[in-house]
């Protein structure tokens, strides 16, 4: 099968933000009552496959993705996405949010509950509600277990092998450019691209799990059909090209009436956008700008003519241009401003410490954020900075500690495990080091720089024979990955 023909298939295959129904011509019937599931999830697949698959899922995406790697962006979304979660069915099953630099208008839910957005989707909402409605519809689909079709249809795969599948479907792309990879499973893509018809009755259903999840939460539940309105008339503006969130789940008119139905049925809520919100949207404003003299100059000349809906979030996104641009003491004085006024800001409070440390002010930095910590002990953004700042300061015994004590909330998180490792060489335990390293390179889906590391600390000198006795087993568990990969490889397309 040809590279073009293997991506055009998953090109259609692709799960949409919204997952409607696809227009796919079938070649054989699909029964799309059965299965219920609602009601046989557990046959569907186990929890522990679906956290595995989930964990492979994320690998194949950081490989093909731009995943930011930003602590206060995770942070605020997990926030919010969390506070969404509380509301719906799925409360106290893991939820994993993070953003794409990307600036496609598009987002994606995949297996073990990640939700991924792009920055385009973010910079393109007005309101919270409308973001906080694109997490609620994303959530009811996990949580009405409408993806598990597609989940299973993937389970005859080794797990690494479906989840570069489901990635692909997913972003309808071949993942991590492995196009041997796609060609040697190009069958289970056709397959799958006729089993994830979903239908509208499943449309239906996350609209109006999506609207009571968003109602639940403090949101205004008609942010939803505000939004599929705008997009619906984007459809007048891109005669040609549609960006991807047109093309992956079409708006209609009865789509939005319907969902404009159900939030009528709702109390209307003049809802005024949490500030982590706004902070959020002008610090990707900000970043847009390849010069940060440049952003800074514009977001000025934004105070200045009254162009802002936070004044607070415009001077925010200025600090952060001048932390860009080697000036933290002027970042430091329009953060001290924005402190006065709201001094447990998670995103003023990180970027303050930044401020200090980069003046080499880490005792500062260290007290600021532990202050913080205690305060907000979960916060994400919080306790990387402080390991940050820790090492920054020649304290590795400190963030190391700080972090293993945080591992356990995080444990698949790519920064702390490159953090850990850096805490362990600057303390002259290589061998440990480059373990911690494999694990970075594991979870960002470089199966082989993992292996290699791995191979580097069973040659260091400080290795003990128990921890060698680690590394060797596993070493075997990833090596059996990047042969199951050489061996799709060389069956080619």
């Amino acid at each position: 099968m040809s590279r073009p023909r293997i991506t055009h298939i998953l090109n259609h295959a692709a799960l949409s933000l919204l997952l409607l129904l696809t227009t796919a011509p079938r070649t054989f019937a699909l029964d799309t009552d059965l299965p219920d599931l609602g009601n046989s999830a557990g046959s569907l697949m186990t929890p522990k496959r679906e956290r595995d698959l989930g964990k492979a899922f994320m690998r194949s995406v950081r490989r093909s993705q731009k995943v930011m790697d930003d602590p206060l962006l995770t942070d605020y979304l997990q926030h919010l996405g969390q506070q969404l979660v509380r509301a719906s069915d799925g409360n106290g099953s893991p939820f994993n949010f993070f953003a794409v630099d990307d600036p496609q208008i598009n987002a994606f839910a995949g297996p073990g509950g990640n939700i991924g957005v792009f920055t385009g989707l973010i910079l393109t909402t007005d309101t919270e509600s409308e973001l906080a409605a694109v997490l609620a519809h994303e959530i009811a689909h996990v949580t009405q277990q409408h993806l598990l079709r597609a989940w299973e249809s993937a389970s005859a795969l080794s797990v690494p092998s479906a989840a570069v599948l489901l990635a692909a479907i997913v972003l309808g792309a071949t993942v991590g450019g492995d196009a041997a990879t796609a060609a040697a499973i190009g069958s289970q893509a056709a397959l799958i691209q006729h089993q994830i018809n979903f239908t509208r009755a499943n449309e239906k259903e996350a609209d109006r799990v999506g609207i009571e999840v968003l109602a639940g939460a403090g949101f205004e539940p008609r942010a939803m059909p505000s939004f599929f309105q705008r997009m619906g008339k984007a459809n007048q503006v891109y005669a040609s090209k549609l960006p991807e969130f047109l093309m992956t789940h079409p708006v209609t008119t009865s789509r939005t009436a319907d969902a404009l139905g159900r939030a009528e049925q709702f109390p209307y809520r003049q809802n005024t956008d949490d500030l982590r919100y706004q902070l959020t949207r002008m610090d990707l404003v900000q970043r847009q700008a390849e010069r940060p003299a440049d952003a800074a100059r514009d977001l000025q000349l934004m105070l200045e003519d009254g162009r802002f809906r936070s004044e607070a979030a415009v001077r925010y996104a200025i600090a952060r241009a001048e932390l860009r641009a080697n000036q933290p003491q002027r970042a430091a004085e329009i953060l001290d401003a924005l402190l006065k006024d709201r001094p447990d800001t998670v995103e003023f409070i990180v970027s303050r410490a930044q401020a200090d440390a980069d003046q080499s002010r880490d005792a500062a930095a260290l007290a600021r954020l532990q202050t913080a910590i205690r305060a907000h002990p979960g916060s994400y953004a919080l306790n990387i900075a402080y390991a940050e700042a820790a090492l920054a300061a020649g304290q590795p015994a400190l963030a190391e500690k700080h972090l293993q004590e945080f591992l356990p909330y995080r444990e698949d998180d790519p920064r702390v495990y490159k953090l850990l490792s850096t805490a362990a060489g600057d303390q002259d335990r290589r061998a440990e080091g480059h373990a911690f390293l494999a694990e970075y390179y594991y979870l960002i889906g470089d199966v082989e720089a993992a292996v290699l590391q791995l191979d580097i600390a069973l040659e260091q000198k400080d290795v003990s024979f128990y921890d060698a006795s680690r590394y060797e087993s596993r070493r075997a568990e990833l090596k059996l990955e990047v042969d199951d990969k050489k061996d799709k490889r060389s069956a080619g397309p």
